[in-house]
């Protein structure tokens, strides 16, 4: 049982699994597509992970605008989660990705990760934060009870 992080961009997907545990997040790939309005291959390479994987939930970044209301980009996230959860009959969950995208550039920064190399890995590095702040956020929740 594994849970499944996504970052989803205007041309390409960050996408993390959990490990069998699900204490920590692992970036195992980007699937990048021509158009953003291309999303066939994308959601087929998703249905290949998920069994690999035996994923049982996935966890979609959520890019809300900073003052909280729900932009455009947003919008899609919401779109392309009922088409997940249409295609694949797992649970998809929302999760707040602000400045995760942020919080990526500077994690390669300080790795010393050259400018022009970042943007190679910036989704797939998005999609390990926002994973992961869901397992935390998990494990907090069973601390709790």
């Amino acid at each position: 049982m594994r849970i499944m992080g996504l970052d989803y961009g205007s041309k390409t997907m960050g996408v993390a699994i959990s490990d069998p545990l699900l204490i920590t997040a692992q970036g195992i790939e980007i699937i990048r597509r021509e158009k953003e309005t291309k999303l066939r291959k994308t959601l087929a390479r998703i249905e290949e992970l998920i069994t690999e994987y035996e994923v049982t939930e996935i966890v979609l970044g959520f890019p809300k605008n900073m003052n909280d209301t729900v932009g455009e980009r947003a919008k899609k996230s919401l779109e392309l989660k009922e088409m997940l959860e249409r295609r694949t009959g797992l649970p998809v969950t929302m999760w707040d990705e602000r400045l995760t995208t942020v919080a990526a550039d500077k994690a390669m920064m300080e790795a010393g990760i050259r400018r022009e190399n970042r943007k190679d890995y910036v989704d797939q590095i998005a999609a390990t934060f926002i994973l992961q702040g869901y397992l935390d956020s998990k494990a907090m929740q069973k601390q709790d009870e």
